[in-house]
Protein backbone atom coordinates (compact mmCIF):
# COMPACT_ATOMS: atom_id res chain seq x y z
CA UNK A 1 0.00 0.00 0.00
CA UNK A 2 2.89 2.36 0.73
CA UNK A 3 4.15 1.81 -2.85
CA UNK A 4 0.69 2.59 -4.28
CA UNK A 5 0.55 5.70 -2.12
CA UNK A 6 3.91 6.85 -3.54
CA UNK A 7 2.89 6.19 -7.16
CA UNK A 8 -0.41 8.06 -6.87
CA UNK A 9 1.27 10.93 -5.05
CA UNK A 10 3.86 11.18 -7.84
CA UNK A 11 1.13 11.33 -10.51
CA UNK A 12 -0.72 14.02 -8.58
CA UNK A 13 2.41 16.15 -8.25
CA UNK A 14 2.83 16.19 -12.05
CA UNK A 15 -0.39 18.21 -12.30
CA UNK A 16 1.13 21.00 -10.19
CA UNK A 17 3.20 22.14 -13.19
CA UNK A 18 0.02 22.69 -15.25
CA UNK A 19 -1.58 24.59 -12.39
CA UNK A 20 1.48 26.79 -12.19
CA UNK A 21 1.01 27.63 -15.89
CA UNK A 22 -2.53 28.97 -15.48
CA UNK A 23 -1.37 30.86 -12.39
CA UNK A 24 1.33 32.49 -14.55
CA UNK A 25 -0.88 33.12 -17.61
CA UNK A 26 -4.45 33.42 -16.24
CA UNK A 27 -5.87 35.73 -18.90
CA UNK A 28 -4.43 33.73 -21.80
CA UNK A 29 -5.89 30.51 -20.39
CA UNK A 30 -9.32 32.08 -19.91
CA UNK A 31 -9.32 33.56 -23.42
CA UNK A 32 -8.46 30.18 -24.92
CA UNK A 33 -11.33 28.56 -23.08
CA UNK A 34 -13.67 31.32 -24.25
CA UNK A 35 -12.75 30.59 -27.90
CA UNK A 36 -13.04 26.82 -27.37
CA UNK A 37 -16.50 27.03 -25.80
CA UNK A 38 -17.84 29.32 -28.53
CA UNK A 39 -16.42 27.10 -31.29
CA UNK A 40 -17.82 23.87 -29.83
CA UNK A 41 -21.31 25.35 -29.48
CA UNK A 42 -21.46 26.90 -32.98
CA UNK A 43 -24.03 24.43 -34.31
CA UNK A 44 -26.17 24.03 -31.20
CA UNK A 45 -29.60 25.62 -31.18
CA UNK A 46 -28.33 28.20 -28.68
CA UNK A 47 -25.22 28.87 -30.78
CA UNK A 48 -27.28 29.45 -33.90
CA UNK A 49 -29.72 31.69 -32.03
CA UNK A 50 -26.87 34.05 -31.06
CA UNK A 51 -24.78 33.41 -34.19
CA UNK A 52 -21.75 32.09 -32.36
CA UNK A 53 -19.95 31.59 -35.70
CA UNK A 54 -19.57 35.35 -36.11
CA UNK A 55 -18.42 36.07 -32.54
CA UNK A 56 -14.76 37.07 -32.51
CA UNK A 57 -14.33 38.95 -29.26
CA UNK A 58 -15.49 38.81 -25.67
CA UNK A 59 -17.10 42.24 -26.12
CA UNK A 60 -19.22 40.86 -28.99
CA UNK A 61 -20.21 37.93 -26.79
CA UNK A 62 -21.33 40.27 -24.01
CA UNK A 63 -23.28 42.49 -26.39
CA UNK A 64 -25.09 39.57 -28.01
CA UNK A 65 -25.70 36.98 -25.30
CA UNK A 66 -27.82 37.99 -22.28
CA UNK A 67 -27.06 37.12 -18.67
CA UNK A 68 -29.39 34.32 -17.62
CA UNK A 69 -30.60 32.68 -14.45
CA UNK A 70 -32.21 29.27 -14.06
CA UNK A 71 -35.75 30.42 -14.82
CA UNK A 72 -34.63 31.92 -18.13
CA UNK A 73 -32.62 28.89 -19.27
CA UNK A 74 -35.05 26.30 -17.84
CA UNK A 75 -37.12 25.83 -21.05
CA UNK A 76 -33.96 24.72 -22.89
CA UNK A 77 -32.98 22.37 -20.05
CA UNK A 78 -36.51 20.91 -19.94
CA UNK A 79 -36.27 20.06 -23.63
CA UNK A 80 -32.99 18.19 -23.15
CA UNK A 81 -34.54 16.29 -20.24
CA UNK A 82 -37.39 15.37 -22.59
CA UNK A 83 -34.91 13.76 -24.99
CA UNK A 84 -33.87 16.56 -27.36
CA UNK A 85 -30.14 17.11 -27.81
CA UNK A 86 -27.76 19.66 -29.30
CA UNK A 87 -29.77 22.43 -27.65
CA UNK A 88 -27.26 24.07 -25.29
CA UNK A 89 -24.23 21.83 -25.83
CA UNK A 90 -23.23 19.52 -28.72
CA UNK A 91 -22.69 16.29 -26.77
CA UNK A 92 -25.65 14.33 -25.41
CA UNK A 93 -26.62 15.32 -21.85
CA UNK A 94 -27.46 12.25 -19.79
CA UNK A 95 -26.78 13.56 -16.27
CA UNK A 96 -28.56 16.30 -14.32
CA UNK A 97 -27.42 17.57 -10.95
CA UNK A 98 -30.50 18.13 -8.81
CA UNK A 99 -30.14 21.26 -6.70
CA UNK A 100 -32.60 23.01 -4.41
CA UNK A 101 -31.29 26.50 -5.16
CA UNK A 102 -33.40 29.61 -4.71
CA UNK A 103 -35.78 29.43 -7.66
CA UNK A 104 -39.56 29.23 -7.80
CA UNK A 105 -39.29 25.50 -8.53
CA UNK A 106 -38.72 22.93 -5.79
CA UNK A 107 -35.59 21.72 -7.62
CA UNK A 108 -33.22 22.87 -10.31
CA UNK A 109 -31.82 20.37 -12.80
CA UNK A 110 -28.35 21.46 -13.88
CA UNK A 111 -27.03 19.72 -17.02
CA UNK A 112 -23.75 17.85 -16.53
CA UNK A 113 -22.10 16.86 -19.82
CA UNK A 114 -19.39 14.26 -20.28
CA UNK A 115 -17.01 17.16 -20.85
CA UNK A 116 -18.03 18.73 -17.54
CA UNK A 117 -17.59 15.46 -15.65
CA UNK A 118 -14.13 14.78 -17.09
CA UNK A 119 -12.69 18.27 -17.67
CA UNK A 120 -14.20 19.99 -14.65
CA UNK A 121 -15.51 17.88 -11.77
CA UNK A 122 -13.11 14.92 -11.96
CA UNK A 123 -10.22 17.22 -12.81
CA UNK A 124 -11.13 19.29 -9.77
CA UNK A 125 -11.17 16.19 -7.59
CA UNK A 126 -7.70 15.18 -8.79
CA UNK A 127 -6.42 18.73 -8.37
CA UNK A 128 -7.78 18.81 -4.84
CA UNK A 129 -5.56 15.83 -4.03
CA UNK A 130 -2.64 17.30 -6.00
CA UNK A 131 -2.74 20.63 -4.18
CA UNK A 132 -3.20 18.94 -0.82
CA UNK A 133 -0.25 16.60 -1.38
CA UNK A 134 1.85 19.48 -2.70
CA UNK A 135 1.31 21.27 0.64
CA UNK A 136 1.58 18.06 2.69
CA UNK A 137 4.36 16.01 1.04
CA UNK A 138 4.44 13.48 3.90
CA UNK A 139 0.76 12.64 3.44
CA UNK A 140 -0.35 9.01 3.68
CA UNK A 141 -3.99 9.50 2.73
CA UNK A 142 -3.90 6.76 0.09
CA UNK A 143 -2.90 4.19 2.70
CA UNK A 144 -6.48 4.18 3.97
CA UNK A 145 -10.09 4.65 2.88
CA UNK A 146 -12.05 7.76 1.93
CA UNK A 147 -15.64 8.54 2.87
CA UNK A 148 -17.60 10.74 0.46
CA UNK A 149 -20.85 12.08 1.88
CA UNK A 150 -22.91 11.76 -1.30
CA UNK A 151 -26.64 12.16 -1.84
CA UNK A 152 -29.11 9.85 -3.52
CA UNK A 153 -29.42 9.01 -7.18
CA UNK A 154 -32.32 7.73 -9.25
CA UNK A 155 -32.81 6.85 -12.92
CA UNK A 156 -35.61 8.46 -14.93
CA UNK A 157 -36.69 7.15 -18.32
CA UNK A 158 -38.00 9.53 -20.95
CA UNK A 159 -38.90 8.56 -24.52
CA UNK A 160 -37.41 5.08 -24.00
CA UNK A 161 -34.06 6.67 -23.18
CA UNK A 162 -32.58 6.89 -19.72
CA UNK A 163 -31.16 9.97 -18.11
CA UNK A 164 -29.88 10.25 -14.59
CA UNK A 165 -30.59 12.83 -11.94
CA UNK A 166 -29.43 13.23 -8.37
CA UNK A 167 -27.18 15.25 -6.10
CA UNK A 168 -23.95 16.22 -7.84
CA UNK A 169 -21.97 14.25 -5.26
CA UNK A 170 -23.98 11.14 -6.13
CA UNK A 171 -23.46 11.65 -9.87
CA UNK A 172 -19.72 11.88 -9.32
CA UNK A 173 -19.66 8.82 -7.06
CA UNK A 174 -21.55 6.91 -9.76
CA UNK A 175 -18.86 7.81 -12.32
CA UNK A 176 -15.70 7.49 -10.24
CA UNK A 177 -12.64 5.91 -11.91
CA UNK A 178 -11.54 2.51 -10.64
CA UNK A 179 -8.50 3.78 -8.72
CA UNK A 180 -10.74 6.05 -6.63
CA UNK A 181 -13.26 3.26 -6.11
CA UNK A 182 -10.51 1.14 -4.56
CA UNK A 183 -10.08 3.67 -1.76
CA UNK A 184 -13.73 4.49 -1.07
CA UNK A 185 -16.03 3.23 1.67
CA UNK A 186 -18.86 2.23 2.00
CA UNK A 187 -20.10 0.38 -1.09
CA UNK A 188 -21.88 2.21 -3.90
CA UNK A 189 -25.20 0.63 -2.90
CA UNK A 190 -25.00 2.18 0.57
CA UNK A 191 -23.45 5.48 -0.50
CA UNK A 192 -26.37 6.17 -2.89
CA UNK A 193 -29.24 5.07 -0.66
CA UNK A 194 -32.31 7.33 -0.83
CA UNK A 195 -33.39 7.04 2.81
CA UNK A 196 -30.90 9.31 4.54
CA UNK A 197 -31.43 8.23 8.14
CA UNK A 198 -31.02 4.56 7.26
CA UNK A 199 -27.98 5.44 5.13
CA UNK A 200 -26.25 7.23 8.04
CA UNK A 201 -26.81 4.16 10.23
CA UNK A 202 -25.39 1.76 7.64
CA UNK A 203 -22.49 4.03 6.72
CA UNK A 204 -21.50 4.24 10.38
CA UNK A 205 -21.77 0.47 10.86
CA UNK A 206 -19.53 -0.18 7.87
CA UNK A 207 -16.97 2.63 8.04
CA UNK A 208 -16.18 2.23 11.73
CA UNK A 209 -14.39 -1.02 10.83
CA UNK A 210 -12.17 0.54 8.12
CA UNK A 211 -8.96 2.54 8.32
CA UNK A 212 -10.44 5.85 7.19
CA UNK A 213 -7.90 8.58 6.41
CA UNK A 214 -10.07 11.16 4.63
CA UNK A 215 -13.64 12.36 4.47
CA UNK A 216 -15.28 14.77 2.04
CA UNK A 217 -18.64 16.46 2.45
CA UNK A 218 -20.77 19.25 3.87
CA UNK A 219 -19.69 19.78 7.53
CA UNK A 220 -23.16 19.46 9.09
CA UNK A 221 -23.88 16.02 7.61
CA UNK A 222 -20.36 14.80 8.23
CA UNK A 223 -20.84 15.63 11.92
CA UNK A 224 -24.04 13.55 11.93
CA UNK A 225 -22.13 10.55 10.57
CA UNK A 226 -19.21 10.88 12.98
CA UNK A 227 -21.54 11.18 15.97
CA UNK A 228 -23.29 8.00 14.84
CA UNK A 229 -19.90 6.26 14.53
CA UNK A 230 -19.04 7.27 18.11
CA UNK A 231 -22.45 6.14 19.34
CA UNK A 232 -22.10 2.69 17.74
CA UNK A 233 -18.41 2.21 18.56
CA UNK A 234 -18.56 3.48 22.11
CA UNK A 235 -15.30 5.37 21.52
CA UNK A 236 -14.66 8.79 23.02
CA UNK A 237 -13.46 10.47 19.83
CA UNK A 238 -13.04 9.75 16.12
CA UNK A 239 -9.27 9.34 16.37
CA UNK A 240 -9.90 6.30 18.58
CA UNK A 241 -11.95 4.79 15.72
CA UNK A 242 -9.85 6.02 12.79
CA UNK A 243 -6.36 6.61 14.26
CA UNK A 244 -4.84 7.50 10.86
CA UNK A 245 -7.48 10.05 9.91
CA UNK A 246 -5.64 12.94 8.24
CA UNK A 247 -7.90 15.42 6.43
CA UNK A 248 -11.49 16.55 6.11
CA UNK A 249 -12.28 18.07 2.69
CA UNK A 250 -15.19 20.46 3.06
CA UNK A 251 -17.22 22.93 1.06
CA UNK A 252 -20.65 24.42 0.65
CA UNK A 253 -20.75 26.50 3.85
CA UNK A 254 -18.44 28.48 6.11
CA UNK A 255 -16.47 26.04 8.24
CA UNK A 256 -15.86 28.33 11.21
CA UNK A 257 -19.18 27.69 13.00
CA UNK A 258 -18.33 23.95 12.91
CA UNK A 259 -14.62 24.06 13.75
CA UNK A 260 -15.01 23.60 17.53
CA UNK A 261 -17.29 20.60 17.04
CA UNK A 262 -14.83 18.97 14.65
CA UNK A 263 -11.94 19.59 17.01
CA UNK A 264 -13.91 17.97 19.84
CA UNK A 265 -14.91 15.01 17.67
CA UNK A 266 -11.24 14.42 16.85
CA UNK A 267 -10.23 14.74 20.51
CA UNK A 268 -8.40 17.98 19.71
CA UNK A 269 -5.75 15.95 17.87
CA UNK A 270 -4.16 17.35 14.71
CA UNK A 271 -6.39 17.01 11.64
CA UNK A 272 -6.22 19.05 8.44
CA UNK A 273 -9.29 20.88 7.14
CA UNK A 274 -9.12 21.60 3.41
CA UNK A 275 -11.60 23.80 1.54
CA UNK A 276 -13.16 23.29 -1.90
CA UNK A 277 -15.70 25.21 -3.95
CA UNK A 278 -17.60 22.63 -5.96
CA UNK A 279 -21.16 23.41 -7.06
CA UNK A 280 -23.63 21.67 -9.37
CA UNK A 281 -22.66 24.13 -12.09
CA UNK A 282 -18.92 23.55 -11.86
CA UNK A 283 -15.77 23.12 -9.76
CA UNK A 284 -14.49 26.63 -9.12
CA UNK A 285 -11.94 26.79 -6.33
CA UNK A 286 -9.52 24.74 -4.22
CA UNK A 287 -7.46 25.66 -1.17
CA UNK A 288 -3.80 25.59 -2.24
CA UNK A 289 -1.98 26.48 0.99
CA UNK A 290 -1.95 25.09 4.51
CA UNK A 291 -4.02 27.02 7.05
CA UNK A 292 -5.41 29.36 4.34
CA UNK A 293 -8.98 30.60 4.43
CA UNK A 294 -9.20 31.28 0.69
CA UNK A 295 -9.03 29.22 -2.50
CA UNK A 296 -7.22 29.29 -5.82
CA UNK A 297 -9.66 30.09 -8.64
CA UNK A 298 -9.30 27.16 -11.07
CA UNK A 299 -9.05 28.58 -14.58
CA UNK A 300 -8.63 25.57 -16.89
CA UNK A 301 -11.77 23.54 -16.21
CA UNK A 302 -13.85 24.47 -19.27
CA UNK A 303 -15.38 27.51 -17.56
CA UNK A 304 -15.18 31.12 -18.74
CA UNK A 305 -15.66 33.57 -15.88
CA UNK A 306 -17.28 36.99 -15.66
CA UNK A 307 -18.12 39.01 -12.57
CA UNK A 308 -20.94 41.38 -11.66
CA UNK A 309 -20.33 43.90 -8.85
CA UNK A 310 -23.15 43.55 -6.32
CA UNK A 311 -24.10 47.21 -6.70
CA UNK A 312 -25.03 46.34 -10.31
CA UNK A 313 -27.29 43.42 -9.33
CA UNK A 314 -30.66 45.10 -9.91
CA UNK A 315 -29.59 47.36 -12.78
CA UNK A 316 -31.14 46.69 -16.20
CA UNK A 317 -27.83 46.85 -18.08
CA UNK A 318 -25.24 45.99 -15.42
CA UNK A 319 -21.51 46.51 -15.92
CA UNK A 320 -19.91 43.08 -16.20
CA UNK A 321 -16.20 42.64 -15.58
CA UNK A 322 -13.61 40.23 -16.86
CA UNK A 323 -11.01 38.55 -14.69
CA UNK A 324 -8.50 41.24 -15.59
CA UNK A 325 -10.81 43.98 -14.22
CA UNK A 326 -11.68 42.68 -10.75
CA UNK A 327 -10.49 44.33 -7.54
CA UNK A 328 -9.69 43.09 -4.05
CA UNK A 329 -12.36 43.15 -1.36
CA UNK A 330 -15.35 43.77 -3.65
CA UNK A 331 -18.42 41.51 -3.59
CA UNK A 332 -19.05 39.98 -7.03
CA UNK A 333 -21.77 37.72 -8.34
CA UNK A 334 -20.20 34.97 -10.47
CA UNK A 335 -21.29 34.57 -14.10
CA UNK A 336 -20.12 31.47 -15.95
CA UNK A 337 -20.13 29.98 -19.43
CA UNK A 338 -19.40 26.25 -19.29
CA UNK A 339 -18.73 23.03 -21.17
CA UNK A 340 -22.17 21.80 -20.10
CA UNK A 341 -24.01 24.55 -21.99
CA UNK A 342 -24.61 27.18 -19.33
CA UNK A 343 -24.13 30.51 -21.10
CA UNK A 344 -23.49 33.71 -19.12
CA UNK A 345 -25.25 31.94 -16.28
CA UNK A 346 -25.56 33.69 -12.91
CA UNK A 347 -25.15 30.89 -10.37
CA UNK A 348 -26.29 32.90 -7.36
CA UNK A 349 -23.05 32.80 -5.37
CA UNK A 350 -21.04 35.86 -4.40
CA UNK A 351 -17.28 35.90 -3.97
CA UNK A 352 -14.54 38.28 -2.88
CA UNK A 353 -11.03 38.25 -4.33
CA UNK A 354 -8.35 37.98 -1.66
CA UNK A 355 -5.44 37.96 -4.12
CA UNK A 356 -4.95 38.94 -7.77
CA UNK A 357 -1.53 37.29 -8.26
CA UNK A 358 -2.61 34.50 -8.31
CA UNK A 359 -6.38 34.84 -8.32
CA UNK A 360 -7.68 33.60 -4.99
CA UNK A 361 -11.24 33.92 -3.72
CA UNK A 362 -13.51 33.49 -0.73
CA UNK A 363 -17.21 32.68 -0.99
CA UNK A 364 -19.05 35.56 0.67
CA UNK A 365 -22.67 34.39 0.29
CA UNK A 366 -25.55 34.21 -2.14
CA UNK A 367 -27.12 36.92 -4.25
CA UNK A 368 -30.42 36.10 -2.51
CA UNK A 369 -29.12 35.05 0.92
CA UNK A 370 -28.73 38.35 2.73
CA UNK A 371 -30.75 40.67 4.96
CA UNK A 372 -31.34 44.19 3.78
CA UNK A 373 -34.37 45.37 5.75
CA UNK A 374 -33.25 49.01 6.11
CA UNK A 375 -30.12 49.25 3.97
CA UNK A 376 -27.79 47.31 6.28
CA UNK A 377 -26.90 44.67 3.64
CA UNK A 378 -25.76 41.91 5.99
CA UNK A 379 -24.33 38.98 4.00
CA UNK A 380 -23.59 35.41 5.08
CA UNK A 381 -19.88 36.14 5.41
CA UNK A 382 -20.70 38.89 7.97
CA UNK A 383 -22.99 36.55 9.87
CA UNK A 384 -20.56 33.61 10.01
CA UNK A 385 -17.69 35.79 11.20
CA UNK A 386 -19.84 37.56 13.81
CA UNK A 387 -21.11 34.24 15.16
CA UNK A 388 -17.55 32.90 15.37
CA UNK A 389 -16.52 35.98 17.39
CA UNK A 390 -19.54 35.69 19.71
CA UNK A 391 -18.96 31.95 20.18
CA UNK A 392 -15.32 32.51 21.12
CA UNK A 393 -16.19 35.27 23.54
CA UNK A 394 -19.05 33.40 25.24
CA UNK A 395 -17.63 29.85 25.00
CA UNK A 396 -20.50 28.69 22.80
CA UNK A 397 -20.82 26.16 19.98
CA UNK A 398 -23.51 26.70 17.31
CA UNK A 399 -24.96 23.74 15.42
CA UNK A 400 -27.19 25.60 12.97
CA UNK A 401 -28.78 29.00 12.53
CA UNK A 402 -30.97 31.07 10.26
CA UNK A 403 -32.01 34.71 10.32
CA UNK A 404 -34.39 37.13 8.66
CA UNK A 405 -36.02 40.54 9.10
CA UNK A 406 -38.72 41.72 11.51
CA UNK A 407 -40.56 44.90 10.53
CA UNK A 408 -42.21 46.99 13.26
CA UNK A 409 -45.88 47.75 12.72
CA UNK A 410 -45.78 50.74 15.04
CA UNK A 411 -42.66 52.56 13.80
CA UNK A 412 -40.21 52.78 10.93
CA UNK A 413 -37.70 50.58 12.73
CA UNK A 414 -36.93 46.92 12.18
CA UNK A 415 -34.69 44.22 13.62
CA UNK A 416 -33.14 40.89 12.72
CA UNK A 417 -34.59 37.70 14.15
CA UNK A 418 -32.20 34.79 14.63
CA UNK A 419 -32.93 31.16 15.46
CA UNK A 420 -29.96 29.26 16.89
CA UNK A 421 -29.57 25.59 17.62
CA UNK A 422 -26.65 25.21 20.00
CA UNK A 423 -24.33 22.29 20.57
CA UNK A 424 -23.14 24.18 23.64
CA UNK A 425 -25.58 26.88 24.71
CA UNK A 426 -24.51 30.19 26.27
CA UNK A 427 -24.80 30.57 30.03
CA UNK A 428 -25.98 34.12 29.43
CA UNK A 429 -28.05 34.45 26.25
CA UNK A 430 -28.20 38.24 26.54
CA UNK A 431 -24.40 38.43 26.59
CA UNK A 432 -24.23 36.22 23.49
CA UNK A 433 -26.74 38.45 21.67
CA UNK A 434 -24.77 41.54 22.67
CA UNK A 435 -21.53 39.97 21.42
CA UNK A 436 -23.18 39.01 18.13
CA UNK A 437 -24.57 42.51 17.68
CA UNK A 438 -21.24 44.19 18.42
CA UNK A 439 -19.38 41.82 16.11
CA UNK A 440 -21.77 42.63 13.26
CA UNK A 441 -21.20 46.34 13.89
CA UNK A 442 -17.45 45.83 13.67
CA UNK A 443 -17.75 43.87 10.42
CA UNK A 444 -20.39 45.89 8.56
CA UNK A 445 -20.40 49.68 8.66
CA UNK A 446 -23.89 49.87 7.15
CA UNK A 447 -25.23 47.66 9.94
CA UNK A 448 -23.39 49.79 12.51
CA UNK A 449 -24.90 52.98 11.10
CA UNK A 450 -28.43 51.58 11.08
CA UNK A 451 -28.03 50.30 14.66
CA UNK A 452 -27.06 53.77 15.97
CA UNK A 453 -29.19 54.40 19.08
CA UNK A 454 -31.82 51.95 17.77
CA UNK A 455 -33.10 54.70 15.50
CA UNK A 456 -33.53 52.51 12.40
CA UNK A 457 -32.56 48.99 13.38
CA UNK A 458 -33.21 47.56 16.83
CA UNK A 459 -31.05 45.00 18.63
CA UNK A 460 -31.30 41.39 17.38
CA UNK A 461 -34.11 39.13 18.53
CA UNK A 462 -32.81 35.62 19.26
CA UNK A 463 -34.72 32.37 19.74
CA UNK A 464 -33.10 29.14 20.93
CA UNK A 465 -34.29 26.00 19.15
CA UNK A 466 -34.09 22.56 20.79
CA UNK A 467 -31.54 20.12 19.42
CA UNK A 468 -32.80 18.52 16.20
CA UNK A 469 -35.12 21.34 15.14
CA UNK A 470 -33.28 22.17 11.92
CA UNK A 471 -32.99 18.46 11.15
CA UNK A 472 -36.78 18.21 11.41
CA UNK A 473 -37.17 21.23 9.15
CA UNK A 474 -34.88 19.69 6.51
CA UNK A 475 -36.77 16.41 6.77
CA UNK A 476 -40.11 18.22 6.42
CA UNK A 477 -38.77 19.88 3.25
CA UNK A 478 -37.42 16.52 1.92
CA UNK A 479 -33.91 17.94 2.04
CA UNK A 480 -32.05 15.49 4.22
CA UNK A 481 -28.44 14.81 3.30
CA UNK A 482 -26.45 15.36 0.15
CA UNK A 483 -25.72 18.99 -0.62
CA UNK A 484 -28.79 20.35 1.18
CA UNK A 485 -27.98 23.00 3.75
CA UNK A 486 -29.87 25.23 6.14
CA UNK A 487 -30.31 28.67 4.48
CA UNK A 488 -28.41 31.10 6.68
CA UNK A 489 -29.97 34.45 5.79
CA UNK A 490 -33.02 35.57 3.86
CA UNK A 491 -34.58 38.94 3.18
CA UNK A 492 -37.99 37.42 3.82
CA UNK A 493 -39.47 35.42 6.70
CA UNK A 494 -40.15 32.25 4.72
CA UNK A 495 -37.61 30.03 6.49
CA UNK A 496 -38.01 31.70 9.88
CA UNK A 497 -41.77 31.23 9.93
CA UNK A 498 -41.54 27.57 8.90
CA UNK A 499 -39.07 26.83 11.70
CA UNK A 500 -41.06 28.90 14.22
CA UNK A 501 -44.10 26.77 13.33
CA UNK A 502 -42.12 23.67 14.31
CA UNK A 503 -41.13 25.36 17.59
CA UNK A 504 -44.73 26.34 18.32
CA UNK A 505 -45.92 22.76 17.80
CA UNK A 506 -43.59 21.73 20.61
Amino acid sequence: MALLNSVISWIMKKRIHQIELFIKYPHDVQHEWFKTLIFKANDTEWGKKYDYRSIRTIDQYRERVPISNYEEIKPFIDRTRAGEQNILWPSDIKWYAKSSGTTSDKSKFIPVSKHAIEECHFKGGKDLLSLYINSNPESLIFDGKNIAMGGSNRISEVNSESYYEGDLSAILIQNLPFWVEMHRTPSLAVALMDEWEEKIEKMAQITMHHDVTTMAGVPSWSIVLMKKVLELSGKENIKKVWPNFEVFFWGGVNFEPYRKQFNQLFGNETVNYWQTYNASEGFFGIQDRKDADDMLLMLDYGIFYEFMPMDQLDIENPKILGLNEVKLGVNYAIIISTNAGLWRYKIGDTIVFTSLHPYRIKVSGRTKNFINAVGEEVIVDNADKAIAIACEKCNVIVNEYTAGPVYSLSSNSACHEWIFEFEKAPNDLAAFVDSLDNALKSLNSDYEAKRYKNMVLNEPLVQVAPHGTFYKWLKMKSKLGGQHKVPRLANSREYLDEIIEILNKK
